[in-house]
């Protein structure tokens, strides 16, 4: 009888880094490839598996060139657990040590050579800063293959020289992705359009790029073929969530390693000391130096500062730490004033009325109100606010051309919205927001409710003029086609088709639960709570 083998191997599924990356699985999984062994291997392959010795490759490839077909032929491989609990530092050695009675080798007739198995890919979100950097190093260490991702999205940044440094520390190559069009025109501007403000002051900057950069990183890493993304976001930021969760919405299948959530990692280096130190060691070139007094992220949209000295709320931020806008006191002392026309509730073009300058191009628009909003100090605040992880924070945000964008939009809006679908989008504006803000741009159901507030936003177009004077701006006039103003109905000099007299009907109705409540509890006198004197009003 013809002797039959079925001769399986160990397909080596990437580690999935789960806890922290502290259990690697490892599955056992058939090639696919069933080889018949024909006689031509000698009368003692009946009997044994072939074995994967130095001494007999020259021959078994020679036996090989009988058959037509490709073989994957291994030699006697351990039976290994489902689950193998394993030392991250010594992760890809260990592994190599266990599915190595001897290491998976697959030949191929058609290339007449042995070739081991790749390195698994990482795709590294690269600031080119001492975080990343350090990280790039010891994702190396850890034996992947890594390429960076960087996406402009309009921040001041060397992109030449980030790559030139993420190259010399060792990346297989550096993506640079221009998403600054891609950022305005999917993102900032739907968030104008929407009147998207978290907790009323903060015009999400920040967490608008985090799913825009995501959508850029997930694009490489499937033309890259990479298993995993990794990225620098601290255990205790929103960033984090916000990249993680946008990855995975976009590809469910991607695996994320986040140094700073995995315990060896934050043993190794407790803060920036550490990895200054690991980077002299390592040759990594930085310019940080061990007393940063703050951190900084900046985009085309905003400039968001945090950490060291800001952690502390009482301490006010000095003024040489904006870079966007300069102090209101300082500011020209001419107004400038611009025309800004919305269609749909989007901006298509703003004018400056002094000079007639138009422009017409999303980035442009941005581009021109962040210089002039700037020069006036518009678009500054300081804040304490809620992080989606349970923690407050304190930041400070520059955010000029957005501010003027806002403001002006959301005066059109109530020049030209009915009252009550003013106030049922307003409650799904601050929804949204709070969606942008914990990191759920991609998620059901921010879809719906963008779908809901941009119903909404159909008869919001028109022009609106705004005047930018130090560190305010304000609307001195609008204009729309769709406004509900009704001048000769609002007017006090003519009754118009309004007839006064039906007012009287409309108080007394809304006067029956007031005097029903008088008659239960009798009067609500708020005055009583309060004592007044010569100097103060005193709460009792």
């Amino acid at each position: 009888m013809t002797p039959f083998y079925s001769i399986g191997s160990m397909y080596r599924r990437p580690g999935r880094v789960r806890d922290q990356g502290d259990r690697l699985i490892l599955t056992r999984f058939a090639v696919g490839v069933c080889v018949r062994i024909w006689g031509v291997f000698g009368r003692e392959s009946h009997n044994r598996p072939v074995p994967l010795s130095v001494r007999d490759e020259h021959s078994r490839e020679q036996r090989a060139h009988t058959h037509s077909a490709a073989h994957a032929v291994v030699g006697k491989l351990p039976q290994l657990p489902l689950s193998c609990r394993l030392d991250r530092s010594n992760r890809v050695n260990e592994h190599q040590r266990l599915i190595n009675g001897r290491a998976l080798i697959l030949y191929t007739p058609s290339h007449r050579k042995f070739t081991k198995m790749s390195k698994e890919k990482v795709l590294l979100a690269y600031s080119g800063g001492l975080d990343t950097s350090c990280i790039l190093k010891w994702l190396l260490e850890q034996d992947y293959e890594v390429i960076c991702f960087m996406a402009d999205v309009g921040q001041t940044e060397d992109f030449a020289a980030a790559r030139e440094k993420a190259l010399k520390i060792g990346a297989a190559d550096v993506v640079v992705k221009d998403m600054k069009d891609f950022f305005v025109e999917k993102f900032v501007w739907p968030a104008v359009q929407m009147g998207l403000i978290y907790e009323d002051r903060y015009l999400l900057g920040t967490s608008l790029a985090r799913p825009c950069i995501s959508k850029g990183l997930m694009d490489v890493a499937v033309q890259r073929g990479c298993s995993y993304i990794s990225h620098g976001a601290t255990g205790k930021g929103n960033d984090q969530i916000r990249f993680e969760l946008s990855c995975y919405a976009l590809s469910p299948t991607i695996r994320v390693i986040a140094p700073w959530r995995m315990e060896t990692f934050c043993q190794r280096f407790q803060g920036r000391s550490d990895l200054l130190e690991y980077a002299k060691r390592s040759n990594i070139p930085v310019s940080a130096t061990t007393k940063a007094p703050w951190s900084m992220d900046a985009n085309i949209m905003h400039i968001s500062y945090e950490s060291g000295i800001l952690e502390d709320p009482s301490v006010a931020a000095p003024e040489e730490l904006y870079q966007l806008t300069q102090s209101p006191t300082r500011a020209p002392d001419t107004p400038t004033v611009a025309e800004i026309v919305f269609k749909a509730g989007l901006p298509v073009r703003v004018t400056e009325l002094v000079s007639g300058r138009t422009m017409e191009r999303p980035v442009d628009i941005l581009a021109f109100l962040n210089k002039a909003g700037g020069e006036h100090g518009v678009g500054r605040i300081d804040i304490v606010e809620n992080r989606y992880i349970g923690l407050k924070s304190r930041g400070v945000y520059e955010t000029p051309g957005v501010t003027v964008l806002h403001c002006a939009h959301r005066d059109l809006e109530i020049y030209c919205l009915d009252r009550e679908v003013l106030r049922v989008k307003k409650y799904l504006a601050d929804r949204m927001a709070d969606y942008v803000y914990n990191g759920y741009w991609y998620a059901p159901e921010a879809e719906y409710v963008r779908k809901c507030i941009l119903e909404s936003q159909k008869h919001v177009s028109g022009k609106v003029v705004v005047e930018m004077f130090k560190g305010h701006v304000m609307v001195t006039s609008r204009e729309s086609m769709h406004s509900l103003y009704n001048q000769e109905l609002a007017s006090m000099e003519v009754h118009g088709n309004f007839s006064p007299y039906s007012s009287t009907g409309f108080i007394e109705i809304n006067a029956v639960r007031l005097r029903e409540h008088h008659r239960v509890f009798g009067t609500a006198n708020m005055t009583k709570h309060f004592s007044r004197t010569e100097s103060d009003m005193k709460l009792i």
